[in-house]
């Protein structure tokens, strides 16, 4: 893939990130904390794809963007550690949103994901300002 090609797919990724951020946004207001978790996940799951994309690397398969990430851009420096807790926390919280009967998920949980996808989406826009 030529590199103005792997830009376009990183912008339109991004695009996508921003979309989910203010979905949770939007339905966080709403009282609906479930989607909103499960929206903040994916923008940052859509950040980490922006990203990957650069690399010219993609995965069908969440646990292998998340590791692709993890490998090539936490472990060599390019984000910091703390970055994987924020991208695990939310993967654990939206599976657990979406999948798990009766759990409830409460409105400080919910911020704390949104101001993590924020965290993140912010670092990652900057970082491929700089490719």
């Amino acid at each position: 893939m030529l590199n103005d090609d792997r830009k376009a797919l990183a912008n339109d990724r991004l695009e996508q990130a921003r979309e989910c951020l203010d979905t949770a946004l939007l339905v966080r207001e709403n009282g609906l904390y479930k989607a909103a978790a499960n929206r903040a996940y994916y923008c940052i799951f859509h950040a980490m794809r922006a990203v990957l994309a650069m690399d010219g690397f993609d995965s069908k398969k969440h646990s292998g963007v998340i590791a692709a990430f993890q490998q090539r851009n936490i472990k060599t420096g390019i984000f910091p550690p703390e970055f994987f807790d924020m991208i695990r926390g939310a993967f654990d919280t939206r599976g657990d949103s979406d999948y798990e009967d009766f759990f409830v998920i409460s409105k400080d949980v919910v911020a704390r994901q949104i101001e993590n996808a924020k965290t993140f989406l912010t670092a990652v826009e900057a970082y491929l300002k700089t490719l």
